[in-house]
């Protein structure tokens, strides 16, 4: 899946924004960006299929993927002190990301 494929007006939502920003740059979440676990058209996202999908993954990686799916919606929780796995290059996506869901400019 490619920007190309995504809604615009999923693009100027700050909720999906915010998580599609880390999905689109991060290399395991991009690997899950897929109509597998995404409906663009409808919406959907496969919460709990992604989180069975991540049961293997590093601690950095799940990190990853629960802030983006907590940026997305609240209702699905992310610990802070997470962020502290986090390498250079994946604190530098969360922010960002984290700025795009508030509008932090």
């Amino acid at each position: 899946m490619s920007t190309n494929t995504i809604p615009a007006l999923l693009m100027e939502d700050r909720y999906w924004r915010s998580m599609l920003h880390l999905f689109l740059k991060q290399p395991k979440l991009k690997s899950v960006l897929t109509t597998q676990f995404f409906n663009l058209e409808t919406g959907e996202v496969k919460i709990q299929s992604l989180k069975r999908k991540a049961g293997p993954w590093s601690t950095s990686e799940k990190a990853m993927l629960n802030l983006a799916l907590h940026l997305f919606n609240e209702r699905n929780k992310f610990n802070l002190s997470d962020m502290d796995s986090l390498d250079d290059n994946n604190k530098k996506l969360a922010f960002e990301a984290i700025k795009i869901r508030f509008r932090y400019e």
